[in-house]
C-alpha cells in the first residue's frame, strides 16, 4: 500500500460492492486500491476472502501472474460497475446477455464445498456448516471469490437498495441495511461530517 494512498474501504456492506469501491473518488481525488497484483492479494486479505497463510504463497507465485490478475480483475470491475449501476434503485431485470461476462468468470471455478462441524461432541447441539474451500494453487483462483460475491449480489441482493455516497465528490457505493432504508453516507466519518460541517459553514455565512 502507497504511503499516500489511504486504506481501502469496506463500507458497501456487501463483498461485490467493496470491490466496485476499489476504485473511488473518497475525497476528490481518484484512488486506484489494485494497481497490481499484490494490491489484489492485499485487498482479498483485508476483505477477510483469503487466509493470511495463502496469501502468502500466493504474493510468491511470481509478479508477472499476479499483474495479469489484477489486470483481468480491474477489467471485470469495470464491467461489474456498469452492471449495478445502471441498474441500481430499481428491481433488477437482466437478459442472459448481460450476465455472460460474469457466467463466464464463474466457469473458472475450482473450489469446493465442505460440510464442518464445530466440536468434537456429537451431542453437543451445533449445527453442520457447508463452507466454500479454495486450494489457492495459482494466482488465477483470486478473481474466484469476487465472482461468487458479484453473483450473490445479482441473485439474492435487492438493487432497489444499492446507494450512491450522497457525498458531493464521493463515489463510493454501499448496499443500505439500515431498517428504514435511510442511509445517505458511506460513513459519517468520511461523508456525513464532511457535509455537516459544509452546511455550517452555508449557515454561518448567511448570517
Amino acid at each position: 500500500m502507497t504511503s499516500n494512498r489511504p486504506p481501502a474501504f469496506f463500507v458497501g456492506e456487501h463483498l461485490a460492492l467493496d470491490f466496485l469501491n476499489t476504485t473511488a473518488t473518497p475525497q476528490g481525488t481518484q484512488v486506484e486500491w489494485l494497481g497490481d497484483g499484490k494490491d489484489l492479494v492485499d485487498w482479498l486479505e483485508q476483505a477477510g476472502s483469503i487466509e493470511p497463510a495463502a496469501a502468502a504463497r500466493i504474493r510468491d507465485s511470481g509478479s508477472d501472474a499476479l499483474d495479469e490478475v489484477a489486470r483481468q480483475a480491474r477489467e471485470f470491475r469495470r464491467w461489474l460497475r456498469g452492471f449495478v449501476t445502471a441498474r441500481m434503485g430499481e428491481p433488477l431485470r437482466a437478459t442472459a446477455a448481460a450476465v455472460a461476462p460474469l457466467n463466464e468468470l464463474l466457469a473458472r471455478d475450482r473450489s469446493f464445498q465442505r460440510v464442518e462441524v464445530a466440536g468434537r461432541d456429537a451431542d453437543d447441539g451445533r449445527r453442520p456448516l457447508l463452507r466454500r474451500v479454495r486450494r489457492w494453487e495459482s494466482s488465477e483462483e483470486l478473481l474466484e471469490p469476487i465472482a461468487e460475491a458479484a453473483a450473490d449480489l445479482i441473485c439474492h441482493q435487492d438493487f432497489r437498495l444499492i446507494r450512491s455516497c450522497g457525498g458531493s465528490a464521493c463515489t463510493l457505493v454501499f448496499l443500505d441495511r439500515t431498517k428504514a432504508h435511510t442511509r445517505r453516507w458511506c460513513s459519517m466519518a468520511v461523508c456525513g461530517n464532511r457535509a455537516k460541517a459544509a452546511a455550517h459553514r452555508a449557515r454561518r455565512g448567511a448570517e
